[in-house]
């Protein structure tokens, strides 16, 4: 598993007045530890609005989640650390092949691969 932790990254939308993200925190960063290589980014999205875009963020956790150029999950999650950790072993039991045509596997996720504001945020971060 560990040989391509590196091909993952994970972004964590979030904003510090929010009481939910702050207590999602410490378990975001827990996950972190469980998988290393991969990176993990805390984004405020009033602190670093300019590296967002348009990304509208309706609620709080939203996450992004890429493995190289395909984006495989982006939306609101439930702020428990372990359903983080659930999809992300779920993720690294795909090689990257898998990965890449569960991607593409949905017209949503289609569109995510597409959207020039997520590319953006994973390049700023790159």
């Amino acid at each position: 598993m560990s040989q391509t932790n590196a091909d993952f990254s994970v972004f964590c939308l979030c904003a510090e007045w929010c009481g939910t993200c702050r207590e999602y925190r410490a378990g975001f960063e827990e996950v972190s530890a469980r998988f290393p290589g991969a990176r993990f980014h805390w984004v405020d999205i009033e602190n670093q609005a300019d590296t967002l875009g348009d990304i509208d963020i309706e609620n709080f956790p939203t996450l992004l989640i890429n493995r190289g150029s395909s984006v495989l999950y982006y939306g609101v999650m439930l702020p428990y650390p372990e359903h983080l950790a659930r999809i992300l072993d779920s993720f690294h039991e795909q090689d990257a092949q898998q990965s890449a045509a569960y991607a593409l596997s949905h017209l949503e996720r289609r569109q995510w691969q597409e959207d020039e504001d997520l590319r953006g945020l994973i390049a700023h971060f790159s």
